[in-house]
């Protein structure tokens, strides 16, 4: 068994009375959350559903889905995420086509008109969770799976990597990945010992990133194996951030880097966040410049960290003490690499590794990359990010070497929004790309090429219609209609052709 699990069920039984979750105000308990991790066990176990059996949980920043997390991940059970932002057509095809035996919603999520026959359709019992612990039920006439129960041994998580059109990508997390993913990242605690023996911890840990990203997650599971208070926070605002943070005097928060810029812009009175010794902020890029103006004004640091959904988390980040050492000469750096993960910039097209401060695209091994890529080994996994690193080992991200567009976070697809954006009957050609943003970082922009003789419905019409299709966060900012796309030798719509459209004409948006 992965220490993962045995820390997961060992933590749960040390304390019941102390708090381990504040939402919205309200302290929950331990004993609150074993209670309900104890009904929804004892409901996949009258369904037959052995160790390695998948399980789809729908999830929510609430304290019934961490006691959802908890019961399958600590019975040794397969946690498939499912993401009920995205727009019915696309949760509903993701329900059906995944094959799972059964799966755990809440209240608000099963009471969405057609949920339940799509369900029902796809062979799958179905339990259903309150927001607040209040209890975990079987759904009546779904208490048995239909089909077969397919195992995915040793796999703790199939993690959604991001929202898409279609049926979601996922890619499966072992047990032994988040095993050494979290040996890796112990290294910033002081006096944290990964493989120590569980034991209760003080201080809180905020849970604001949402719980289907790799972030959210992996913080949610973070705080429960350190046996540490989680305040969850369902949205990001400012408001509610801030107020998060004057309930609970954290010492350590996180904030995307977005969010970071949002703080700063809403000139936050500085002794609201003054429990704080540094913000951890990943998904994104971190622009030097804004760490800067954040600690000039509110004296915190803020410690980056690189990682993704296919390596577990982080495999690079900026510890306290590496920030006070080194940051003003390593500024703009996204950390430094792990010591239990392997890492080389090599040139894109021979495969050669380049020296010391040379660019290229980052390759990088380790346990935590699920076991085809071991430490020491040849072989290595390649990313999509062109970087740097030094020979101190800080790795530095210079972009991607994909076309996704990372806005505030969360990575958008250009290919996806372009499928929805074909399908307007004004539209013959759509192309998207991404345009830089003070606030986001990037925002995706889209040109249309429309039908002869046809015209778009007025703007807020025409952004209603795509976020009935696309997540709120994959709709295009910027839109240029225009007679013909600047292209490649090949007819292809170029690139710098699409941005330099929005650099020069004034967007429609």
């Amino acid at each position: 068994m992965a220490l993962f699990t045995e820390k997961l069920r060992a933590i749960m039984a040390l304390d019941p009375a102390r708090t381990e979750i504040e939402f919205e105000g309200q302290d929950h308990s331990w004993g609150d959350l074993a209670r309900v991790v104890g009904q929804i066990e004892s409901a996949l176990q009258a369904m037959g559903l052995p160790e390695d059996a998948r399980v789809g949980v729908m999830l929510r920043n609430r304290p019934g889905h961490v006691a959802a997390i908890l019961a399958v991940l600590s019975g040794n059970r397969c946690l498939v995420t499912l993401n009920p932002v995205l727009p019915d057509e696309k949760l509903f095809a993701d329900v059906e086509g995944l094959g799972l035996p059964v799966i755990i919603a809440d209240e608000s999520d099963v009471a969405r008109p057609g949920l339940t026959e799509h369900i029902r359709k796809a062979g799958s019992a179905l339990i259903v969770i309150g927001a607040r612990l209040e209890g975990a039920r079987v759904a009546k006439g779904f208490e048995r799976p239909l089909g077969a129960i397919r195992t995915t041994p040793g796999v703790a998580i199939e993690m959604l990597t991001s929202g898409t059109t279609g049926t979601p990508k996922r890619v499966p997390l072992s047990r032994a990945a988040f095993d050494a993913s979290f040996v890796g990242f112990s290294s910033y605690e002081r006096g944290r010992d990964y493989v120590a023996k569980p034991k209760l911890s003080s201080g809180v840990a905020l849970v604001t990133n949402p719980l289907t990203h790799i972030g959210g997650i992996y913080g949610c599971i973070g705080a429960l194996m350190n046996g540490r208070k989680m305040a969850i926070l369902e949205k990001f605002s400012v408001e509610g951030w801030v107020d998060i943070i004057r309930r609970n005097r954290p010492k350590v928060a996180g904030a995307v880097p977005s969010a970071v810029r949002m703080l700063l812009e809403a000139d936050v009175d500085k002794a609201d966040l003054s429990s704080l010794s540094a913000l951890i902020s990943g998904t994104a890029p971190l622009s030097p410049d804004l760490v800067d103006a954040f600690l000039e004004k509110y004296g915190i640091p803020i410690l980056a960290n690189y990682g993704a959904t296919e390596f577990a988390g982080a495999v690079a980040g900026w510890s306290l003490d590496d920030f006070r050492a080194h940051w003003a000469e390593k500024k703009g750096a996204a950390g430094r690499i792990h010591g239990n993960v392997g890492a080389r910039i090599v040139d894109p097209d021979s495969g050669d590794a380049v020296p010391p401060g040379g660019e290229g695209v980052l390759e990088i091994q380790g346990a935590q990359l699920g076991g085809a890529y071991p430490l020491g080994s040849a072989s290595w996994l390649r990313t999509t990010d062109r970087a740097m690193m030094d020979e101190d080992r800080f790795l530095y991200i210079k972009g991607r070497a994909d076309n996704a567009i990372i806005r505030g976070g969360f990575k958008v697809h250009p290919d996806d929004v372009v499928k929805v954006l074909n399908q307007h009957p004004a539209v013959r050609e759509a192309a998207v790309v991404g345009v830089p943003d003070a606030r986001l970082g990037a925002v995706p922009a889209a040109a249309l090429i429309l039908k002869e003789g046809a015209a778009l419905p007025a703007d807020d019409a025409f952004k209603a219609w795509l976020r009935e299709r696309l997540i709120a966060y994959q709709v295009p900012v910027h839109f240029r209609v225009v007679d013909d796309f600047p292209r490649t030798p090949s007819l292809k719509p170029s690139a710098p052709g699409l941005k330099a459209l929005f650099d020069t004409e004034a967007a429609l948006a």
